[in-house]
């Protein structure tokens, strides 16, 4: 079967993007903010490949979804594999294709940088690829804080001003916890088909109920934690602009809060997750972008 070009990048699942485009982006204007001499060019170098391995990763982890069982014909999410509009080989082609691309443009950036960036770089690819695997076995939140939130903050603050720049981390709880609670989101919904797959999630260890107190703690508590960085002069008061996303993140909570047991209710938290993201995230860089200017 020809695909076209959307096709392919339907496959990637692109509104995934945020999660791994946003720590990226918020790192370089927290550096930014405080005075720190950017690199932007090698900023925008390393969104593209963070772009590149998070596509990966999303193909490769839906072969593993497929060949386990995870994903049906009756669980939600990506269908490309299960109702055949790809072949599991198509997709082992763009993931390969996908990580070649992504170990080249590593290999520019850290000719121009430096080996730990090689370090960091190596470790995202390899827990990307592991993923599938550490997922089925009730793991796949700490290789999202790691892929999503800790190493590419760390590893932008190396690349943007040639040092590490352990400072930029204050802000991986927050984006981090967001980030976690999309798969979270969709972990406390499958728990049956996960089941009958045969994996373990985070979710089926605690039970579905404290899988929802634990994505509400997860999507409220980064606004307490953005006054804690005010009180504590961490950062500036403008990174109150966060709060702005509060109501969408209660909105989330409500969808799921006393319907837990009603996996329809909530068949798209993690998508609505994923936008809550990407708006708090922006709401960031705006209020980083005002401290500036103002």
């Amino acid at each position: 079967m020809k695909h076209s070009v959307k096709d392919w990048i339907i496959a990637t699942r692109p509104w995934s993007f945020p999660a791994s485009v946003m720590p990226v982006l918020i790192t370089l204007f927290w550096l930014w903010s405080r005075g720190e001499e950017v690199n932007w060019l090698l900023g925008v170098l390393a969104i593209l490949n963070i772009v590149l391995v998070h596509a990966a990763g999303n193909v490769w982890s839906d072969i593993s979804d497929y060949r386990s069982g995870v994903d049906a014909q009756d669980t939600y999410g990506i269908r490309l594999l299960v109702d055949g509009d790809f072949t599991v080989g198509e997709f082992r082609r763009l993931s390969v294709t996908l990580n070649i691309l992504a170990v080249l443009l590593g290999i520019l950036m850290v000719a121009l940088t430096g080996l730990t960036l090689l370090y960091i770089g190596v470790a995202g690819i390899l827990l990307s690829l592991s993923y599938p695997r550490l997922k089925y076995m009730a793991l796949g939140d700490v290789v999202i804080i790691l892929c999503y939130a800790l190493l590419p903050m760390l590893g932008t603050s190396y690349i943007a001003t040639g040092r590490l720049v352990w400072d930029a981390l204050w802000l991986a709880v927050p984006v981090g916890l967001i980030t976690v609670a999309i798969l979270h989101a969709n972990n406390v919904r499958d728990i049956e088909t996960d089941q009958r797959a045969g994996i373990r999630t985070f979710p089926m260890l605690t039970g579905r109920a404290f899988g929802v107190r634990l994505y509400a703690f997860e999507v409220l508590f980064p606004y307490l934690w953005l006054v804690a960085l005010v009180l504590t002069d961490v950062g500036t008061g403008w990174l109150l602009t966060g709060l702005l996303a509060l109501p969408v993140a209660v909105a989330n909570v409500r969808m799921i809060w006393g319907r837990h047991k009603q996996a329809a209710a909530y068949s798209t938290l993690d998508e609505k997750t994923a936008q809550l993201q990407l708006l708090f995230s922006l709401l960031l860089i705006v209020g980083m972008t005002l401290s500036v200017y103002l």
